[in-house]
């Protein structure tokens, strides 16, 4: 899912005219990487402080599979650049099925009824 997310976010960057290479991923990765690692010490911290547990090896893991995420969206990305970036908004799902927000309504209403009755 993380992967996910990121090419989200890699997308909507490159409709605002940011530019990736493989560098600037791999930039992205390593940035990440120190900032987490970081808030993972200040999160330990915190955790001692307020007499609570942290595994700090499970969270150090975390953040290692998060960063290796990062570039695995970057090389996607570069590899597909042309991929659809984001689901369809709501003015084309109506131009495509015109009467989708009355039938959403009425499944609602439908399971209202099915639900509320229990």
């Amino acid at each position: 899912m993380s992967v996910d997310i990121t090419k989200s976010f890699i997308r909507k960057l490159a409709t605002q005219g940011e530019t990736f290479t493989s560098e600037k991923f791999r930039t992205l990765k390593a940035t990440y990487y120190r900032i987490a690692l970081d808030y993972v010490e200040t999160y330990r911290n915190d955790a001692m402080m307020n007499g609570l547990q942290l595994d700090i090896h499970s969270e150090e893991k975390a953040v290692e599979m998060f960063a290796e995420n990062i570039l695995t969206a970057g090389h996607t990305f570069l590899e597909q650049p042309m991929d659809t970036p984001f689901i369809p908004s709501w003015n084309r799902v109506v131009s495509a099925i015109p009467d989708i927000l009355s039938q959403l309504k009425e499944a609602v209403e439908l399971d209202n009824e099915e639900f509320s009755q229990l």
